[in-house]
């Protein structure tokens, strides 16, 4: 097919999420491999965003394609209540790597899914209703994920009936609780869920669900001391610790799993994107023994068709051992520690529209002000249209450029493949240069 008819195609017959639906021009692209995709002209687009922060291992690994090639030719799907030779690879492979204890993994097709999952395991688990969420975050688009969700894709889905209550998470630079340093903000964000937990009475709160780092609300890196804190809470109130690693779980932060940095193990976590890079849709939670002995002799009420899908266990199996074999985890984190940290570093310096810069490994974020002293957003919060017209007119240059970004809000999320090559990274950093340009035009 040629781009007119993929284009004419898609617009007479393709609904697309999060859109109206006639006010969208997706771009039609032709192909992919490595850290760039490019369209039927041949514009090539470096691609800053992971596609939406899942393809860890890059576009068309040779390995993980030859995997899939050779499971499709000797079995391409079998029912999800037999025991496959790939299938219990893939669960292995994931549970070495899971923090402690969490040796048991139950496949989903995506991270909203296995959030869906992990909220009903732990109910089921504890006997109680509620469950407790950051109100910056994401968590999916499914009714129990977007109702977890706390940013503003929640508010056309809030059914106000989902048993969620949220609660203000530490962000020291938009602190909400007026601290001054990292430890001043996870001490009364710490106080704050304490007695969030206290007066929602601790006997009806099944879990409570974070972000390892908040990725959709913006690369939000927790002080040293919070999550530990949120396990302590969690412990005294026999509460669920549920992390969401959907985002940043098989390298994206520099390690395995980003609940590895502070050394916390949950009761659950989630997992999706990075586990095959999204070759073939693949998520799943990671159990802890004491939930899965609930459910060793009570039948557990959940179950998906394509639960651990033969295709796409054997890509998580080709993805995690070409990442351990070829040190993909450890090239992330040298990426962000030796480039991409030091190099966004230097952006904001030569750009006052840049406020803060934070990350980790190939994850980060760049928070852009009109005024660096009052920390004015950009773009007002959940701005659209006309309003919107600062980072509308960002991202423009940096697609200019040849980069394609991820931006949410008054953010870039600089999110490159974790195999960027580091010529790459230079040519990023030096269209997000000319890029930022165009965001200072725009500051009060």
């Amino acid at each position: 097919m040629n781009k007119d008819a993929v284009k004419d195609a898609d617009r007479a017959h393709v609904f697309h999420s999060w859109s109206a639906q006639e006010l969208i021009d997706p771009l039609a692209v032709a192909g992919a491999e490595g850290s760039y995709f490019w369209d039927y002209d041949g514009n090539r687009f470096l691609d800053f965003s992971s596609a939406l922060v899942y393809t860890n291992i890059g576009y068309q690994h040779p390995k993980v394609v030859a995997a899939i090639q050779e499971q499709a030719a000797r079995m391409c799907t079998v029912a999800p209540g037999f025991a496959v030779d790939v299938r219990s690879e893939a669960a292995r492979l994931i549970a070495e790597r899971t923090p402690s204890d969490l040796d048991k993994v139950f496949f989903t097709n995506g991270g909203a899914e296995a959030v869906e999952n992990a909220v009903r395991m732990a109910r089921l688990h504890t006997g109680r209703p509620k469950v407790l969420a950051a109100y910056r975050s994401y968590h999916g688009a499914t009714a129990t994920a977007i109702n977890l969700t706390g940013d503003a894709r929640r508010f056309g889905n809030d059914s106000a009936t989902a048993g969620v209550v949220h609660f203000w998470g530490p962000f020291l630079y938009r602190s909400p609780f007026h601290a001054t340093t990292e430890a001043e903000e996870c001490e009364r964000a710490l106080r704050h869920l304490e007695d969030t937990v206290v007066f929602e009475g601790p006997q009806s709160v099944a879990a409570i669900v974070l972000e390892t780092v908040g990725g959709a609300p913006g690369v939000l890196v927790p002080p040293a001391g919070y999550l530990a804190g949120v396990r302590e809470i969690c412990d005294r109130h026999g509460i669920v610790f549920v992390l969401d690693e959907v985002m940043v779980g098989f390298g994206r932060t520099g390690r395995w799993f980003a609940a590895d940095h502070w050394e916390v193990t949950p009761d659950l976590l989630t997992f999706a994107k990075g586990v095959n890079s999204g070759y073939v849709p693949l998520g799943g939670v990671a159990i802890s023994g004491a939930i899965a002995e609930t459910f060793a002799r009570r039948p557990y009420p959940g179950g998906l068709t394509y639960s651990g899908h033969p295709l796409a266990c054997a890509a998580a199996v080709a993805t995690i051992t070409t990442m351990a074999e070829e040190g993909i985890v450890e090239q992330s984190a040298r990426t962000g520690a030796e480039l991409l940290g030091p190099g966004l570093r230097a952006l904001a310096a030569r750009h006052p529209s840049v406020g803060e810069v934070r990350g980790l490994g190939t994850f980060w974020a760049l928070e852009l002000v009109r005024d660096p002293g009052t920390r004015e957003p950009l773009v007002p919060y959940a701005a659209a249209g006309a309003a919107n017209a600062p980072m509308a007119a960002f991202a423009d240059a940096c697609k200019k450029g040849g980069l394609w970004p991820l931006t949410a809000g008054n953010r870039i999320h600089i999110a490159p493949p974790c195999t960027i090559a580091p010529e790459d990274v230079a040519r990023g950093l030096e269209i997000l240069d000319g890029a930022l340009s165009v965001a200072d035009a725009h500051m009060a």
